[in-house]
């Protein structure tokens, strides 16, 4: 008796398990959804940086947008043009002209810059100190506690006497820092050339305004704007064109950078050849790098 029940248990199981398998197989084959090709050659194309740069979660998703045509194949500031290139290449599309995006850090005051400085003895990131009122005069500038330092998976950006200073040997241009910055002083743009102008302020107020909170602060004057077209003025401010400028172009910008009584007119990137031999006896200022065009979602920048 007992081992017929056994048997009929060991019978039952196996056929359990075979309606089973046969079931599983069916629908295997009647759900089974072909996963595109394309797919992974596109992801053996990417950095594998999963640094959210172009806009999704990660490479995987990236690949997956570009093989299906979601998404242009040129998003990605890691791989840069060459890795754009071979994805146009592979999905069959044309490749428009492309720039890298490097970040750039509207503001130019260190420490001793700044007037009106109250010390601060909250949590030291910039997410909770930009919320308290009056922590130092100007309200558009650099808070300095690292929120981009802590952000940028490269070591690229650094506080240095109280302002994050990019360094444009290690940036790969993936935007952590500039999603990071409460105030958004911090902003991709179109690198066209190994350096790029940027203006280094972000403060809209009135000169006397600006003068009061900060020793190096854009005044307003509007001189760049008369020498140079690139340049308009808006809120107190001047913007520069990033879409129509063209490298040939730079002396015009360097001559509006010589108006500027505040000097805040800077190029920002790698220093060429030419530029590190004519300081070589000197300290090098602080420069930045190339890509084309801001975030839509992301706040106003301004050169």
């Amino acid at each position: 008796m007992t081992w017929t029940i056994i048997i009929l248990a060991g019978a039952t199981m196996l056929l359990l398990a075979l309606v089973m398998a046969t079931i599983l197989g069916w629908a295997n084959r009647r759900f089974h959804v072909e996963r595109n090709p394309l797919i992974d050659k596109a992801l053996a194309i990417l950095p594998g940086a999963n640094c959210g740069g172009c806009g999704y979660v990660g490479c995987a998703e990236y690949a997956e947008a570009v093989a299906e045509g979601k998404a242009p194949p040129n998003l990605c500031p890691v791989g840069g043009e060459s890795c754009a290139r071979k994805l146009a290449e592979l999905v069959g599309v044309e490749l428009d002209a492309t720039f890298p995006y490097r970040p750039i850090v509207h503001c130019g005051a260190h420490w001793d810059d700044r007037k009106k400085k109250t010390p601060y003895r909250g949590e030291p990131t910039c997410a909770a100190a930009n919320i308290i009122s009056g922590l130092q005069g100007c309200a558009y500038g650099c808070l300095g506690l690292g929120d981009c330092q802590r952000a940028c998976p490269y070591d690229a950006i650094h506080v240095i006497d109280g302002l994050a200073t990019v360094d444009y040997d290690k940036c790969v241009g993936c935007g952590q820092c500039e999603a990071a910055c409460p105030r958004h002083i911090i902003t991709m743009v179109p690198f066209k050339a190994e350096r790029m102008p940027a203006i280094l302020c972000s403060n809209k107020d009135f000169a006397a305004d600006v003068k009061a909170v900060c020793a190096v602060g854009c005044t307003g004057c509007g001189l760049c704007a008369k020498t140079c077209d690139l340049f308009t003025m808006v809120d107190n401010l001047p913007h520069f064109n990033y879409d129509a400028y063209d490298p040939d172009q730079a002396d015009a910008v360097r001559q509006a950078g010589e108006k500027c009584p505040m000097n805040r007119i800077v190029a920002m990137g790698k220093p060429s050849e030419k530029d590190k031999a004519a300081v070589a006896d000197e300290d090098a200022p602080t420069v930045a790098g190339p890509d084309f065009k801001t975030t839509a979602d992301k706040a106003e920048w301004w050169g």
